[in-house]
């Protein structure tokens, strides 16, 4: 029985970054044989275990054969007999098919280093056809190293979308190599693979992509109508947080460059929740000055402060509905005429 590391963690140290996780892939065993060294048994779809002491995952060499659509569609052996180099072929790129072993020995039967060192994703073999997913892990390989696609790798990402491979991706994990994809540092390049492998996921940035994750795609939904952005979150699968602000991006865009008065700037900041989610208001303003540099949206800034600053609570005393409301609103306007 043998045990190497494999993948990212491989992978990053070659590169000079920083190692987070570190995944073990065991040789020459059964799972049996695995349990009975104190390793437990956590994998679902095939034999994976966690070590006894540092936790890491250690999964038994396997193969996989194609059997239906989509990522799931596989039927996996692991046995004693499946070797390293058996394993190696099934991963997706040649930069994570390098393993080392126990003793800092490489083991790179795929070129993996001199594709490091070049800056090309390639794929290790005809089998990265058979999970869709994989187009989205290089282009989001593609958003963190900044490397270009090999040119048969990319023509093989055409013939899967043609094929209509991809009309079978679960949302889940769409949404799961997307969102990582747009944190990295040069999400443009993952937009860049998607559009040359014909993959119409989602719409290409019209401005440069910075800060959070939920102020990121909301850049993307900026120049969109709301049915746009309400199908795209749909499609997706977006959580709440970032469905939201993308909604109010799309909804709210004009009057956010464009509300002057204090009546106009009092009813934007209702509108968008901004006294009860100061937080995610400060994202909208993020959104915006990313969207329209030249605008100045100081003057929303300090119309929600002025009127943040208005005891609600004081004047809802003695009164009682709509007239506690009318007090609220014309106490917030006069604060926000004072301040202009």
């Amino acid at each position: 029985m043998k045990a190497y590391i494999v993948g990212g963690a491989v992978r990053d140290e070659l590169l000079g970054l920083p190692v987070k996780d570190r995944d073990w892939v065991v040789v020459g065993a059964t799972p049996e044989e695995m349990v009975a060294k104190g390793f437990k048994p956590v994998g679902k779809d095939f034999p994976v275990f966690l070590h006894p002491t540092t936790k890491e995952e250690y999964a038994l060499a396997r193969t996989e054969r194609k059997s239906g659509r989509g990522y799931k569609g596989f039927t996996v052996h692991a046995a004693p007999d499946v070797t390293l180099e058996d394993d190696l072929r099934r991963r997706d790129l040649t930069i994570n098919a390098i393993a080392k072993d126990e003793s800092g020995k490489l083991i790179d039967p795929f070129n993996g280093q001199e594709d490091l060192r070049q800056g090309v994703l390639r794929h290790v073999s005809e089998a990265f056809a058979e999970d869709p997913v994989r187009i989205l892990r290089v282009a989001r390989f593609a958003a963190r190293f900044g490397f270009s696609t090999n040119r048969n790798t990319l023509r093989l990402m055409r013939k899967m979308v043609e094929s209509g491979e991809t009309d079978h991706l679960v949302a889940e994990r769409v949404w799961q190599e997307f969102s990582k994809g747009l944190m990295e540092e040069h999400p443009e390049r993952m937009f860049q693979v998607l559009e040359s492998a014909g993959l119409k996921l989602v719409p290409k940035p019209k401005t440069r992509l910075g800060g959070s994750l939920p102020v990121r795609f909301a850049l993307l939904a900026w120049s969109l109508e709301e049915k746009e952005v309400e199908a795209l979150c749909k499609r997706l699968r977006a959580p709440n947080e970032v469905r939201e602000l993308a909604m109010l991006a799309s909804a709210y865009r004009e009057q956010l460059k464009h509300a002057k008065k204090p009546e106009e700037l009092l009813d934007v900041l209702k509108r968008t929740d901004a006294f009860r989610r100061p937080e995610r208001f400060a994202q909208l303003l993020e959104v915006a000055r990313f969207s329209t540099p030249k605008a100045d949206f100081t003057r929303l800034e300090k119309a929600r402060a002025a009127a943040a600053a208005v005891d609600a609570g004081a004047l809802a005393a003695g009164g009682s509905g709509k007239d506690i409301a009318r007090r609220v609103d014309a106490a917030r306007l006069e604060a926000i005429r004072s301040a202009s």
